[in-house]
């Protein structure tokens, strides 16, 4: 008998369809003091027997994975914070580090919980709590007068869901560091705040108070009159009309595109600015991004001349359907049958503006959950790799039917995989993909329920395909055991 790769385990351990009975003997797998494979802790949807298995698994790590698991749901992952391992308690309080969908929010733990974790008498656990980026609005500003000066600094990330009377409080803190923190929330508001802040030159961050506080005019002048952070000035939202005009025909590029993306520029005078927009410059626009479903805000960004707004807006899975459509078509839709051609081989009168354009179309297969077809396979021909094979599998908008007639025999690996996605592929083709030249194709064959059981057993003895083969719903339970027994873990009778 042919012996399994010891890479089917971890396989076996992300099998959707691994029965309970074989999930909870795995789940209980010693491994040698490191536990089971961790895929087995980042399930979706792991029934109550295994998540009670998981919270008394004497492996300290197994504890730490599922307190970090993007799947588990908050309220399982709570219940360790009152583990006895400190980097337990530590990992729930942080939460997870990724989810397999980017797009996805982590549900934050409750907030009662999230204060007996701010109690916790070991400083790691504390600090863990207080970094972690999945804490309810709720709980950050409840934290405005707590003791420690580190949580009311975390309040200070919710400013907008502060009460006034707290906001009074942190303004009016007696710890220096977070006073000014919160006079930079308030700043936008208050003349004086920004006043007292540029003249903190020891500590203050000046280039952040240029770019967001209410400046009077004799501040603007100053700075401008310095050429000091000009770039941050020309962004400054309380910015003087005629000094803007000034700044708009500065000779630095950047000081000017920080000027034609402001928000009141009609577009004719944006466009009248000179700005050459390189092909990767950051597209986070304050004001768009402030307003990411404000159809107004959406509607004025996706409908200008300006590729960096566009782009911004793109950003947005809001956009209405007009505004969707205009922005798919901000580059010629490519037809998906030739869109094996890389952008370095495509011929476009303007390089820069082919390039932003592109960059649209990428934001919205990320962002918008309605993105036409076209744009996806658009993407994906320029893309590949794991991106796209995430964007391929994630995006419910991402074709299926007909990509075996089209794609199975495409010279380009990236595209004979797509047609293992078709509803229509037949056993036959699908093993023919399991022994296709590119890694990948094979790997998603492997992992595809309608190749011949002949060869998914035949690929769990293969060290590139034994995972992918584990993780095959149809892989046979008695066979899914046998990959256990040769990996070592003893069955529930061992025990």
């Amino acid at each position: 008998m042919v012996a399994f790769h010891s890479s089917a385990l971890a396989g076996v351990a992300a099998n959707p369809a691994l029965p309970p009975p074989l999930l909870l003997r795995l789940i209980a797998f010693d491994g040698g003091g490191h536990g089971p494979p961790f895929q087995v802790l980042h399930r979706s949807g792991l029934p109550e027997s295994a998540v009670a298995a998981v919270l008394t698994h004497p492996v300290v790590d197994v504890r730490v994975q599922f307190a970090m698991s993007g799947q588990a749901d908050a309220r399982q992952r709570a219940r360790l914070a009152d583990d006895p391992s400190p980097e337990v308690r530590a990992a729930v309080a942080h939460g997870p580090e990724w989810t397999h969908d980017p797009r996805t929010k982590v549900p934050p733990l409750p907030d009662a919980v999230c204060g007996r974790l701010l109690e916790d008498p070991e400083p790691a656990v504390r600090s863990a709590l207080l970094w972690s980026p999945h804490l309810a609005p709720s709980f950050l500003a409840s934290l405005v007068r707590h003791p420690d000066a580190a949580a009311r600094r975390a309040a200070l990330r919710v400013w907008d869901d502060v009460t006034a009377d707290g906001r009074a409080t942190l303004l009016d803190d007696p710890d220096p560091e977070v006073r000014r923190s919160a006079a930079l929330c308030a700043c936008p508001d208050d003349a004086r705040l920004t006043a007292a802040l540029l003249r903190d030159t020891t500590a203050a961050p000046l280039p952040e108070v240029l770019r967001r506080g209410l400046l009077d005019r004799t501040d603007a002048e100053r700075f401008l009159a310095e050429g000091v952070h000009l770039v941050e000035l020309a962004g400054n939202p309380s910015l003087p009309d005629d000094l803007v005009d000034r700044l708009a025909v500065d000779p630095d590029d950047d000081v000017r595109l920080a000027v034609s993306l402001r928000p009141e520029l009609t577009e004719a005078r944006r466009a009248a600015i000179d700005v050459t927009v390189d092909p990767y410059a950051r597209d986070d626009v304050d004001w768009v991004a402030a307003g990411i479903a404000d159809q107004d805000v959406l509607r004025r960004a996706a409908t200008s001349a300006h590729p960096l707004l566009r782009r911004a807006a793109a950003r947005s899975p809001h956009l209405p359907p007009d505004l969707l459509g205009l922005l798919a078509g901000d580059a010629d839709a490519e037809d998906a049958d030739a869109a094996d051609t890389d952008a370095a081989d495509t011929d476009v009168a303007d390089p820069d503006a082919e390039v932003t354009d592109v960059v649209v179309r990428t934001h919205l297969a990320v962002y918008h959950p309605d993105t036409p077809e076209e744009v996806l396979m658009s993407v994906y021909a320029r893309l590949g790799g794991t991106f796209s094979a995430w964007m391929a599998t994630g995006h419910r908008r991402f074709p299926r039917e007909g990509l075996a007639a089209r794609f199975a025999d495409h010279p380009k690996g990236s595209y004979r995989q797509l047609a293992v996605r078709d509803p229509a592929a037949g056993p036959d083709l699908i093993e023919r993909l399991s022994h296709d030249p590119e890694l990948r194709t094979r790997q998603a064959a492997a992992r595809d329920p309608r190749l011949p059981l002949p060869r998914l057993l035949e690929a769990l003895t293969v060290p590139e395909l034994a995972s992918s083969a584990g993780a095959n719903p149809a892989l046979p339970p008695d066979e899914m055991a046998r990959v256990m027994d040769e990996a070592g873990v003893p069955a529930v009778s061992d025990r």
